[in-house]
């Protein structure tokens, strides 16, 4: 789970994005200054940090000069204002992306999670096929069998079983799920994975246990060998 530091004066602001962090499957620490912000970074690692520019005792850019020196975190810039100058001095000290007040929200989290998939290493390929008895999942090609019966999905069940299965054994919320498979083109709820869930375990027939839910939390992928 990725860790984002939330950086702003404005305590209404941090809340607002904390709830979309939050939803979004992330962890998420706070700081109302950019002194705060240096003192939690030099205590911990962070995966990305949205930092305001005008703050009291510490402004964004000199808390992000002060970071860099001794971490490389991701660095997404908020600011009221759009000034180009602004912009190319953020870039300069090596920030990720800027993002002018006042903003979606939605678009933000979008944001981040583009900076987050720039930064994180390529997932290694799955093998062409995995088998599971008589379950067989071949994301390559998109395919899914049962018992040598190929099983027909809609494209949003199989990204699905394929995430699942790309994170086997880890217990995955729903929130996490409608974030990373569902993206921030669609903000659903609860429901929308649970039904998924629900049509993917009626396709796997006598291998829909192989999808387990974690009470409390939501599913994993954990197929008997």
């Amino acid at each position: 789970m990725s860790h984002l530091l939330i950086v702003d004066d404005e305590a209404k602001i941090r809340e607002v994005i904390r709830e979309y962090a939050l939803y979004g499957g992330y962890e998420v620490s706070e700081a109302a200054d950019g002194t705060e912000a240096v003192s939690l970074c030099a205590e911990r690692d962070f995966d990305l940090i949205i930092m305001d520019i005008m703050m009291p005792r510490m402004d964004g850019f000199t808390a992000c000069q002060e970071i860099f020196k001794t971490k490389k975190i991701p660095v997404i810039m908020l600011s009221a204002r759009g000034e180009e100058y602004d912009k190319l001095f953020g870039f300069t000290l090596g920030i990720d992306d800027y993002v002018t007040k006042p903003f979606s929200p939605k678009e933000l989290m979008a944001r981040v999670k583009a900076v987050l998939s720039r930064r994180a290493p390529e997932m290694p390929a799955l093998p062409e096929a995995q088998r599971f008895g008589g379950l067989e999942i071949n994301e390559a090609a998109r395919t899914v069998s049962v018992d040598g019966a190929k099983v027909e999905l809609t494209p949003k069940e199989y990204d699905l079983l394929f995430y699942l299965l790309r994170n086997r054994g880890l217990a995955l919320s729903r929130e996490k799920l409608l974030a990373d498979v569902w993206d921030y083109d669609y903000l659903g709820d609860d429901r929308t994975v649970d039904t998924h869930v629900k049509n993917l375990r009626n396709a796997l027939g006598p291998y829909r246990d192989s999808i387990v839910t974690v009470r409390g939390v939501g599913y994993k992928f954990e197929p008997e060998a």
